[in-house]
């Protein structure tokens, strides 16, 4: 299976069509057709095989899309510092805050287990893959690179990934699938993000 890492892994029109789509999954949820996504986006069904296969192609696509908007930083190995690499971080974390404390990507994970819990695979295996599994195999290189340049100091980039995700998202997901009305706006995400680049190198810095 290959994966999107960016949104300009689709074309411009395409980029709409999956907007469309993200739109009427918050809307109608699990009832999501070809047909009703070729309606709002204003193109035929057979684009849209001819683009995506099948529903559950278009639902890959349209997670992929969204996970894309988790900016993953391309860093130089060759001239990696702690101060350039604390940016690359917080980066991340505003990106993946910003993402997941969003509408869609609330729809999207209360769908998925939905899904789960009704040991229908679909969706549920589509979000997980292309979701938090996709972003991390992502970020991964990302703290091996900070590692070779002696900027960050752990055996396994897995635990690492790990404790940096949790530091970033804390409980914020789980209280906002439950219906918390948690308002995030950009001077929250960023205080957050930078608190959590902090905490980690903390942990993980060789100068921490």
């Amino acid at each position: 299976m290959s994966f999107a890492t960016t949104a300009e892994a689709f074309t411009p029109r395409q980029q709409q069509v999956l907007s469309a789509a993200l739109s009427l999954l918050v809307e109608q949820g699990d009832r999501l057709t070809m047909t009703s996504v070729a309606r709002r986006a204003s193109c035929s069904k057979e684009t849209l095989y001819k683009w995506f296969g099948d529903r559950d192609g278009l639902l890959t696509a349209t997670v992929q899309f969204q996970a894309a908007k988790v900016r993953v930083p391309q860093v130089d190995r060759r001239r990696i510092d702690a101060a350039s690499f604390r940016i690359s971080l917080e980066q991340f974390a505003r990106d993946l805050l910003g993402t997941i404390s969003g509408e869609v990507s609330v729809t999207l994970n209360r769908l998925a287990i939905t899904h789960a819990g009704a040991e229908k695979p679909g969706l549920g295996d589509i979000v997980l893959e292309n979701g938090p599994l996709g972003i991390r195999r992502r970020l991964k290189p990302m703290l091996d690179a900070g590692r070779e340049a002696r900027v960050l100091r752990f055996e396994s980039s897995e635990e690492a990934y790990r404790v940096f995700f949790g530091l970033v998202v804390r409980d914020v997901q789980i209280r906002l699938l439950l219906g918390e009305p948690i308002a995030l706006g950009e001077a929250e995400i960023a205080r957050d993000a930078a608190l959590a680049a902090e905490q980690f190198l903390k942990i993980y810095g060789v100068d921490g």
